[in-house]
């Protein structure tokens, strides 16, 4: 009697031979060498090294904003190597981002910049639209503040606006790139940890780049970016560290 086999599970992020380098000639830079990572889904991943290592370049590469050169970075099934302006504007509606300086409009209320997240699917009416933005920044503890501009909000509240805004859709996969740089540590805490709740509850995968060692407790894994090289930080039982090359 046959036994049927379970499918394997995609990865949310796959990349494998990815160089990535900046100028021509002799102001040529190399920033990536032959990365290769995987990233499943449900998993939480910060990726941590000096400045100028590559970190955020690899991020805007897996998140479709800059064109990638050579290799292969698949993101949610979807090949982003070879892909034109359309093709990237495409794939970057199927993940949430939430940038180091928030990027939230000024003259935009909280729930107007959370609700632009689902303007540009336009999936729902606006109505819907309204009442999913209000609910999502209830859940990040901002109902008070649905109406309040950026410039009266804290430096949390506007990094909660800006988790708020990346996870409004369900997105199942959510880039950030040092959400906590701005903020002092209790801010930063309720930040991730609320990024951390919201993920596990919509079963989105993220990947959080920062410098910041006090939130590194909430990783699954802890990747490590140094002069374009990536390795990975695994921790066993009993807490020690060493490191490997993914």
């Amino acid at each position: 009697m046959s036994t049927l086999k379970p499918m394997p599970i995609p990865a949310a992020v796959r990349i494998s031979g990815l160089q990535h380098h900046f100028g021509r000639g002799s102001l040529r830079r190399q920033v990536l060498h032959d990365i290769t990572l995987a990233i499943w889904p449900g998993e939480i991943v910060l990726l941590t090294g000096p400045s100028g290592s590559g970190k955020t370049t690899l991020l805007t590469l897996i998140g479709g904003l800059r064109h990638g050169q050579c290799g292969s970075v698949m993101v949610l099934g979807r090949q982003l190597i070879g892909c034109n302006d359309r093709q990237l504007s495409q794939a970057r509606r199927e993940h949430g981002y939430i940038f180091q300086a928030h990027n939230l409009h000024r003259s935009l209320t909280a729930l107007q910049n959370v609700r632009m997240a689902l303007e540009v699917r336009g999936d729902h009416d606006r109505t819907t639209m309204d009442r999913r933005a209000a609910q999502m920044l209830e859940q990040v503890d901002l109902a008070p503040q649905i109406h309040s501009y950026p410039d009266q909000l804290s430096g949390g509240q506007k990094q909660r606006v800006a988790v708020a805004r990346a996870l409004v859709h369900n997105p199942p996969l959510v880039l950030a790139d040092e959400p906590t740089a701005a903020l002092d540590t209790r801010s930063g805490r309720e930040v991730v940890s609320r990024m951390q709740q919201l993920a596990r509850e919509q079963h989105s995968t993220i990947l959080l780049v920062t410098h910041d060692n006090r939130i590194l407790d909430i990783a699954d894994r802890v990747l490590i970016m140094e002069d374009g090289h990536l390795r990975e930080e695994v921790r066993s039982a009993d807490t020690s560290v060493r490191s490997t090359t993914p």
